[in-house]
């Protein structure tokens, strides 16, 4: 039988989530399973998850990257990060399926934070991004802002959902935590597509 295959049956038996993941690699598979706990119910197509050692990206080294078209997340992290990076890379595949209605939702909650003047995020992904933008981006709705938008919401998801509860790259003051926790609840229904 194929190790994938199994690896999935495997999964399928054991997580309550019932998530439609394919694991190339069983360590990878033990190390999801608390993340998975975690989440709510995913329905979709399967998604490959991979190791891929030395991965970049045209800035660099990545920790993962999730290919949507391919339906497939590469990962190149340590046991201690993984939960925390698999989480945002799958919620890639949520903001994709989410509809223009909660982007847009999720975009006004970052906009009201902007008009605060909110320092940080919660995770370098976003953090970065969000210092780069210009005063128009948020206005014109530039592709700078777009992408920030995806990072943070992928970036809050695994704050909410990874079970790390303490992290260097947690930067938000608790005032924001709360309102993206809230956004969450209210925004993710029971079962997410990817």
């Amino acid at each position: 039988m194929d190790t994938r295959i199994s690896c999935f049956r495997r999964y399928s038996e054991e997580m309550r989530s019932g998530g439609p993941f394919v694991f190339d690699d069983a360590s990878l598979a033990q190390w999801a399973r608390p993340a998975l706990r975690r989440l709510p119910r995913l329905a979709g197509s399967p998604i490959r998850i991979h190791c891929h050692p030395g991965l970049r990206d045209r800035r660099g080294a990545v920790h993962a990257g999730s290919f949507l078209r391919e339906r497939r997340i590469a990962f190149d992290c340590r046991r201690s990060e993984f939960s925390r990076i698999f989480v945002h890379e799958v919620f890639h595949f949520v903001w994709l399926r989410l509809g223009n209605s909660r982007r847009r939702s999720f975009e006004a909650l970052l906009a009201s934070e902007h008009a605060s003047h909110a320092k940080g995020e919660l995770g370098w992904s976003a953090e970065w991004r969000k210092c780069a933008l210009r005063p128009f981006d948020l206005r014109r709705r530039t592709r700078r802002w777009r992408e920030y938008c995806c990072e943070s919401f992928c970036d809050s998801a695994a704050w909410i959902f990874s079970g790390c509860k303490d992290h260097a790259e947690f930067t938000l003051s608790a005032r924001f935590r709360g309102g993206r926790r809230r956004w969450f609840a209210e925004m993710t229904p029971p079962g997410l597509s990817i």
